[in-house]
């Protein structure tokens, strides 16, 4: 063990550190210590200066306004006379009296006598009798090289300016006083810290010499021998810390075979804790499972402690040997039933000690049942897609073939040919525009325009559209209570929905069936329900009918030309509305497609 030099030691830190301390909060103190006294001596003598101008301003506002006969003194023989009287005990104190025009009528300096009569060109002055305001100010005067301050006061007789008196006064007496009280301040700070280093040194031995037997004890400790004990001091903090150095040595000789192996297992299962875990020994069987994975499971994780890890995934099918799990990677389980499905992601992963071998396996297992569902429904609807538009252009590629092969000749043939292709090519352009649309509604890119819109009136005008072009086998009826209700909706859109659905109730009634409209006035919303008296819909497929290319009668839908995107689109402007829609039906009775949209004054939204 080496040695460790003072000049190296903690101890030296210590007395450094100390010695540091006491310089800075001695630095502190004495920066704010000056600060203050700078500040308050210069108060003091500037309040002094304002005093004695305030004296001096008064008795010269008394000298202006006097009215002299010819045996009176001049105004400037007065106003010297009062410029004489003042005590200024300071020779650097300098006071000038101007006039209106700033001339200068008198002054304490007897070698500056000369100077009365000539007018000043000193700003501070002509600012002071113009904007009858005292001036004052802090400088350095070059000249004199000491630092003066200047205060200006205007001389004020019947409510204006009638002058102005200058006094100048320096201030190194008061700087001289504030360097004198700095060096005994600093005489003593010097004293101060060298005593606080003498203390420092003996302070600093007492707590490094129970650390230099603790770095001692450590050193042993490190080659294995944990025996020996170390001395306690004291009951401070530092022979606290050797009773539980002590303690700590105890408990090392009996953890520390295991405390490796632990460490890493530990690790690697607390870094997957977000998600179902189970770690393994290294022939499979499990000897850890989190709560998260028990429940994905749906086992008890106690019962399932020394089963094989192949086993309680279900994989004897996919995987047999418990080593090529890590090769795998990642891999989907499938652990839905008849009612539920349930499918989960597992991830593998090795546990290895220091030589490279295998010592166990750490499986991570996660919920991705809503992912593959989504993964799904776009498989679905790409398929669909696909089939939607190979139906029309293989029609349409049939009849462009049998017109180029010169039925195009042919007056009766060919304008059905054309017909057909006209239909078709309609067909897609509407499926195209119904994908976009439903496009932008699940980009939420579809602009909405709402507004305050009275609902009873707007009604009854969307079905007077219908009333005018209706089939002469359909009979529309209309139930719509009197009154007024406003709604906050964009009509194009609401109107879109009523198109969709009163388009397909004329589609699927029989001749001389009826359409049936009717609105239900509830406290925060209204419910408008329209009725055919088609073939219906099975109970198992009505929640379907909404999903996008559903169809429940696909040969007759396409017969009328249907892209099976109508109800998809209808569900998502409802929704959009912040209101439901469902349907209601029973098969050869017909089909009720009801939604509901939010009354003014209940909660809404301002448009998508």
């Amino acid at each position: 063990m080496n040695k460790v030099g003072f000049f190296r030691s903690i101890q030296l830190k210590f007395i450094i550190i100390y010695i540091l301390l006491l310089i800075l909060a001695v630095q502190v103190i004495g920066s704010f210590f000056t600060q203050r006294l700078e500040q308050d001596l210069t108060d003091t003598f500037k309040a002094s200066i304002t005093e004695r101008v305030e004296m001096l301003s008064y008795n010269l506002e008394q000298a202006f306004a006097r009215e002299r006969s010819e045996d009176e003194p001049s105004l400037e023989q007065e106003i010297q006379a009062i410029i004489d009287d003042v005590n200024t005990e300071n020779v650097a104190t300098t006071i000038y009296v101007y006039d209106r025009q700033g001339r200068i009528l008198g002054t304490n300096q007897i070698d500056e006598q000369g100077e009365v009569g000539k007018k000043s060109t000193d700003i501070d002055v002509q600012n002071t009798i113009f904007f009858e305001q005292s001036q004052r100010s802090t400088y350095f005067d070059r000249q004199t090289d000491s630092r003066v301050h200047v205060h200006v006061e205007p001389l004020i007789g019947n409510g204006e300016a009638v002058g102005a008196v200058q006094f100048t006064a320096s201030l190194e007496e008061v700087y001289a006083q504030i360097e004198g009280i700095n060096n005994i301040f600093l005489q003593g700070s010097v004293l101060a810290i060298s005593i606080s280093a003498i203390l420092g040194v003996l302070v600093a031995r007492t707590i490094t010499k129970p650390i230099k037997e603790m770095r001692e004890q450590a050193l042993i400790m490190s080659n294995g021998d944990f025996t020996q004990k170390l001395d306690v001091y004291g009951r401070d903090e530092i022979g606290q810390l050797a009773e539980t150095f002590n303690d700590l040595n105890s408990r090392l000789k009996h953890s520390y075979a295991t405390i490796e192996e632990e460490r890493r297992k530990l690790s690697s299962v607390l870094s997957y804790m977000s998600d179902g875990v189970i770690a393994t020994d290294q022939t499979g069987a499990v000897t850890l499972m989190n709560d998260a994975a028990a429940r994905m499971i749906g086992s008890n994780p106690d019962d399932m402690i020394g089963d094989d890890l192949i086993d309680v995934l279900n994989l004897e099918e996919k995987i047999v040997d418990i080593s090529k799990l890590s090769d795998s990677g990642s891999m989907i389980i499938d652990f839905s039933d008849e009612e539920t499905p349930f499918i989960i992601r597992a991830n593998f992963s090795t546990v290895v000690d220091e030589e490279e071998e295998v010592t166990g396996f750490i499986t991570v297992i996660s919920d991705v049942t809503e992912q593959e569902k989504m993964e799904q429904e776009r498989r679905d609807f790409v398929s669909n897609v696909s089939h939607e538009l190979r139906t029309p252009l293989t029609t349409m590629k049939s009849y462009l073939e049998a017109l180029s092969d010169g039925a195009w000749e042919n007056k009766e043939i060919a304008p059905r040919f054309l017909e057909v292709t006209q239909k078709e090519t309609d067909r897609m352009i509407r499926m195209v525009n119904d994908l976009l649309q439903l496009s932008k509604m699940d980009s939420d890119e579809l602009p909405m325009h709402k507004e305050r819109t009275e609902f009873m009136g707007y009604v009854h005008q969307v079905l007077d559209r219908y009333e005018m072009n209706l089939p002469e086998t359909i009979t529309l009826e209309r139930q719509i209570p009197k009154g007024k209700s406003f709604v906050w909706m964009d009509r194009d859109k609401v109107t879109q929905v009523f198109d969709n659905i009163i388009t397909n109730a004329f589609k699927y009634s029989p001749e001389g069936g009826k359409v049936r409209v009717n609105l239900d006035v509830r406290r925060h919303m209204v419910i408008i329900s329209i009725q055919d008296e088609g073939m219906g819909i099975p109970y198992d497929k009505l929640d379907k009918i909404f999903d996008r290319f559903y169809r429940a009668d696909r040969a007759r839908t396409r017969k009328f030309g249907g892209t099976g995107l109508g109800l998809a689109i209808t569900k998502e402007l409802v929704e959009a509305h912040h209101g439901k829609i469902w349907a209601q039906s029973k098969e050869g009775r017909g089909t009720t497609i009801l939604f509901t949209l939010p009354l003014m004054g209940s909660k809404r939204g301002r448009g998508r």
